[in-house]
Parts: C-alpha cells; structure tokens; sequence
C-alpha cells in the first residue's frame, strides 16, 4: 500500500467536449492559470507542504460559516423526482459530432471517467439508435411468443409483471465500442473509446419462463427471433441454449421502470452478448429451427476479416478493461500518489484478476479487485501510483474465469487485420506526458 500521507496528486478532468464555447474558453484559461500555480509550487508540491502554502493562516472555506449553514434549506420534496446537483452537470452522455448523417441512428456515450463503483445511472447509459426512440403507453404494448410452441401467446405488461421476476446486474456493450480504434488512435478521452458501455441492475422474467408456458418445441427449437417495435423494427436471432439460460425480458432497471431511450415498457437482456441483440420495445419472440439472417446480421454486426471473408453472429463481448482515471484528456498537476481507477468486464463470466502496468507493458501489478464481483458484469479495480512526473504509459489487463487473457492491440490485429468495426478488445494505453496531460496512444 502507497503511504498516501505524501502529496496526493490532483487530477483536472478533460473540459472539452464536456462544455459549451464559452465554458471551453473558461476552461483552457483555467487550465493554464492552475498550471501555473502547480509549476511555481515547484518542490514545495513535492514535498507534501501544499496546503501550508497556499494558506498559511488556514483554509477560509471551513473557518467561515457558508450561507447554506446559516440557513433554511429546500423543503422535503421540493423536487419530487430527485435531480443531480447543479454543480454537476458537466457529467452527461454526448454524442460524437458527425458519427451519423441522421441523429435518430445515432450513439450517444457514458462519461466512463465521471463514475464510481460498477452500477451506470439510468440518465447517463448509452444510447444506440436505429430509428430514433419513443415513449410508449405500457397499456397498449404487447409481447407475442410464437413460432415453434405448442401455444403462442400474446402478453400484456400486466401479465408479464405478475409472473416471478428475477433481479440481476449485467453490463451491455455496444459490438461497436472501440471500433474506431482499430487502425489507429482516433478518439481523446474514454468517453468516446469506450463510452457504448453500461452496466445495470435489471428486473424482468426469464425467457425461459415465458418459452415454457407456452409450450417450446425442445425437439426443434434451434433458434429465437428478437424484433422490436421501434421504426427499424430491430431483428436479431439468438441461439436457443443461451435464450433458455440466463436471457431476461426486462421492464425494470436500477429499481425503477426502464427509461424511454432504454426500451420502455420492455427489452430483451441477453448477458455477455453485444447490445444489439439486447432488443428494445421487444415486442415478439419467434421459435424457429435456423437463424433469419436478418439485415442486421449480414449487412452490419459482421467482422471482416482479412482475407475478406465475414464473420457472422460473433456476438460475445470478449474479456475487456480500460483505466477510467487517470485517462484521456485528463491532467495531473502534481507529481505524487494517484489512484488508478478502471472497469473490467467479459461476456463469458467473471473477472478474476486485472493486471495494470504504468511502463507500456513491461512490468505489470496485481490492481484490487473491488467487490461485488458478478458473473458478466462490470467489475471495478483500483491500484496505487506514484507519479514521479515523467514520461509514463497506463495499460490494464484483464483476465477472466475462463482463462482468457485481454489481447495487445497488435495480437488482435493479427488475427483480425484493421478493417473491423466491431469486438475491439484489445488492451488500452493512456500516455502521461511531464507536463501531466493524458493522450491515447497506441503501444502494440
């Protein structure tokens, strides 16, 4: 453990893209002036005497009472639906400035750097739309199960939510996350390289549950098909044995209905796979006995390979991490004790160890797992590090219950070639320079 009764280093998080022209122009100035004032502490930053001085007569802020302690506060439930804080509405989920011609077939991405712990707000997840998204009335929404059953049934949201329901923490990950990164280094902060990434609690019913009441032929039954009811009409095929295991159709996340842009009244959540296949404003499940080979899952979703050839329904999300802090766009302004904060995740089970090296891959260190460690979900970690203010390469690696180990760059590259899209796993490299900012970089 890092003595961390030494300088604590102070991290300025990335302004761009977080503000408007003028909080922009705000921020840069900022940044320059505590730059300044970092660079003039000089060796007094180093040598932990911060504090002493910049206030030698102590800290205004704790020995004069605010107005806020003087005072009467806000009534109880001023605002009935709980709001974050003014002070922070810098954090929010952006879209990426001319990804799409349309907006309604857009992404927007979760301020990964801006969050704690493993569970993603309902406000700040992900958007992937094909068609724009809607507000549907519960009321008039139905699901149809048909195909090969003995019964097809159609279920109102009244029916599926009297049925036994389970809770469970999954993350969801666009197959596209990280794409851009393939043939080179193409986004600044976390947000966008790897921002189509959440992870929630969800309540639903298991599919296999409503499959059984209505009588699936398990002789015949190879497949299912997902569609939704937004204006794309979002098809994906799922292969029976994972639809019959753990496969969730969810009306509930983080203790509360779904939100609008997630699928309300109801989605399909297929754990450990891509996001598309987590089907929203699921409205039928068809059993059949081979895939549809639906348009998205010929034309898009597909990996090319080198040899031209395409890869079709690789919809596992494979073991994965990335360091969330100290990342892209972010500046240290001192040198001293920081901690290296991340995610990992994998689409076949659980994280079992995460390694994180601050030299681009030549000496690594077991991070701390920090609990709950659950099966296809997000798992935090956290290492300690001193910044001696040099030239400094922050990778992390993850390893799964399976064995798989998270690939360099270079070896996905070599199996896979550089014109995928799609399932970029391949471990993240951060680049802090000594005069502390942070940049993407490639290391293979």
């Amino acid at each position: 453990m890092t003595d961390v009764r030494r300088t604590i280093g102070r991290l300025l998080q990335a302004p761009e893209n977080h503000l408007g022209d003028a909080g922009n122009a705000q921020a840069r100035t900022a940044r320059r002036s505590f730059m300044g004032k970092a660079l003039a502490m000089g060796a007094g930053v180093a040598a932990g005497g911060v504090a002493a001085a910049q206030n030698a007569a102590g800290d205004d802020a704790i020995l004069t009472l605010p107005a806020h302690s003087k005072s009467l506060g806000q009534p109880v439930a001023a605002v009935p639906y709980g709001q974050p804080s003014k002070w922070e509405g810098n954090l929010l989920r952006r879209e990426s400035p001319g990804l799409t011609r349309v907006r309604q077939a857009s992404v927007s991405f979760t301020p990964l750097q801006g969050l704690f712990g493993i569970i993603t707000p309902s406000g700040l997840h992900f958007e992937r739309h094909h068609q724009g998204w809607h507000d549907v009335d519960p009321s008039q929404h139905r699901l149809m199960i048909n195909g090969l059953v003995r019964e097809p049934r159609v279920f109102t949201m009244d029916d599926l939510m009297r049925l036994p329901s389970v809770s469970r923490i999954h993350f969801i990950e666009c197959g596209a996350n990280t794409g851009a990164e393939w043939g080179n280094v193409a986004l600044p902060t976390v947000q966008y390289t790897h921002g189509m990434l959440a992870c929630s609690e969800y309540t639903g019913v298991l599919l296999s549950t409503l499959l059984d009441m209505c009588g699936i032929d398990r002789k015949k039954a190879r497949y299912v098909l997902a569609e939704g009811a937004d204006g794309s009409s979002m098809t994906r095929t799922i292969a029976i044995e994972r639809a019959l295991d753990d496969v969730i159709v969810a009306w509930g996340q983080n203790g509360e209905m779904l939100r609008p842009e997630n699928g309300y009244p109801l989605r399909l959540v297929v754990p450990g796979v891509q996001g598309v296949s987590w089907v929203k404003y699921l409205r039928r499940i068809e059993v059949g006995d081979q895939p549809w080979d639906t348009k998205d899952e010929t034309i898009h979703y597909v990996d090319l390979m080198p040899d031209g050839q395409h890869r079709q329904y690789t919809s596992i999300q494979e073991c994965k991490s990335v360091i969330t802090t100290p990342s892209g766009g972010q500046t240290l302004l001192d040198r001293g004790y920081y901690n290296i904060s991340g995610l990992a995740w994998s689409g076949r089970g659980r994280i079992k160890r995460v390694d994180v090296s601050v030299d681009g891959g030549r000496n690594w260190r077991t991070a701390r797992i920090e609990g709950p460690v659950q099966n296809k979900a997000l798992t935090r970690f956290n290492i300690d590090w001193v910044w001696d203010g040099g030239n400094a390469v922050l990778q992390s690696r993850a390893i799964d219950d399976s064995g798989y180990v998270q690939p360099k760059i270079a070896q996905l590259r070599a199996v896979r070639g550089t014109r995928s899209i799609y399932h970029n796993n391949a471990i993240q490299s951060w680049q802090v320079s000594p005069n502390g900012e942070v940049s993407n970089v490639q290391v293979s």
